[in-house]
């Protein structure tokens, strides 16, 4: 036998088994212990979807939640049930934490509040800076217009604090040690910016108790805490639910400088202009300048953040 003819009979050998080797493996039954797909008759996918696992242990603000309660656990199940099969929200949510974290957990070790409450920021706005609520929440922490002031934040028809998350977070701080002087617990003062203080200290008195997990109220809040404790397991652990996303993926925090005006800006599109940026930018790096001026009354100053040169 000629060499040539040698090598075309190997070639349309090894061509024969590996189509018999393919058609096998594309026919082979999926063994449903295995795997989370399987081929219906018709040749669709038929896709499974499990209930993920819950933790051995969980706490919030180092405060230990009691999982040994058939009644915690079903809560705590539901949270992470419904919000681990939210992956594209989570995934964008963790893109925005490269942002927003390094700010807020700055500003909570500066107040002395716990880390874990910026798990309450996630709950409330999903990190999102232009969040706005049906009853008008706003903005990162979802303060309501009427509350904001009692916490310090300037809010009118020109400015508007709450859309700026330093400032922001400071006043959400004072509100949760306000809250825990007032109840003891980081968990009690995470439940009340819900229902508020009124709210907890009311169901407080009406049912003889003070722990959150021994206390009822209705539904949103209820589930609150359990969705921040959700929230906590699921971002601290993101790969572990499916989300995989690397550091370099996640938003990186803006680079500013800082230029601190005394005088009334009568059209912020001429001072973007002056200050070498665009009204866009200007407006992205300033979510809380609300018009197209800024009054600056006598004596007030304001810090506005620009794009380095």
């Amino acid at each position: 036998m000629k060499p040539k003819t040698r090598s075309i009979i190997y070639f349309l050998s090894g061509l024969a088994i590996g189509i018999v080797v393919v058609t096998g493996i594309s026919l082979k039954k999926i063994d449903a212990a295995t795997t989370a797909v399987e081929v219906s008759p018709e040749g669709r996918p038929q896709y499974k979807w499990y209930a993920p696992m819950l933790p051995s242990g969980i706490d919030f603000c180092g405060e230990v939640v009691p999982l040994d309660r058939w009644d915690v656990r079903e809560k705590l199940d539901r949270e992470i049930l419904v919000n681990s099969y939210l992956h594209g929200s989570q995934l964008l949510t963790l893109k925005l934490a490269g942002r927003f974290f390094p700010i807020i957990e700055e500003r909570l070790k500066a107040n002395g509040v716990p880390d874990d409450f910026k798990y309450v920021c996630v709950a409330e706005s999903s990190l999102q800076q232009n969040a706005l609520s049906g009853v008008g929440a706003a903005s990162f922490w979802q303060f309501m217009k009427d509350t904001g002031p009692h916490y310090g934040l300037e809010i009118n028809d020109e400015v508007d604090e709450r859309f700026n998350v330093v400032k922001a977070t400071d006043a959400s701080c004072k509100y949760f040690k306000d809250a825990y002087a007032k109840f003891g617990t980081w968990t009690a003062a995470a439940a009340s910016y819900n229902c508020g203080q009124a709210g907890y200290a009311n169901q407080c008195e009406f049912q003889k108790a003070t722990n959150y997990y021994d206390l009822i109220f209705p539904d949103e809040t209820n589930r609150y805490v359990f969705r921040i404790l959700a929230l906590k397991y699921l971002l601290s652990h993101p790969k572990m639910f499916g989300l995989m996303i690397d550091a370099s993926e996640q938003y990186q925090p803006l680079k500013s400088r800082t230029v601190e005006v005394d005088k009334t800006i009568e059209n912020l599109t001429d001072f973007a202009l002056e200050n070498h940026t665009t009204y866009k930018m200007l407006k992205i790096y300033n979510p809380w300048l609300r018009a197209h001026k800024l009054t600056v009354k006598q004596g007030k100053k304001y810090e506005i953040a620009l794009p380095l040169l």
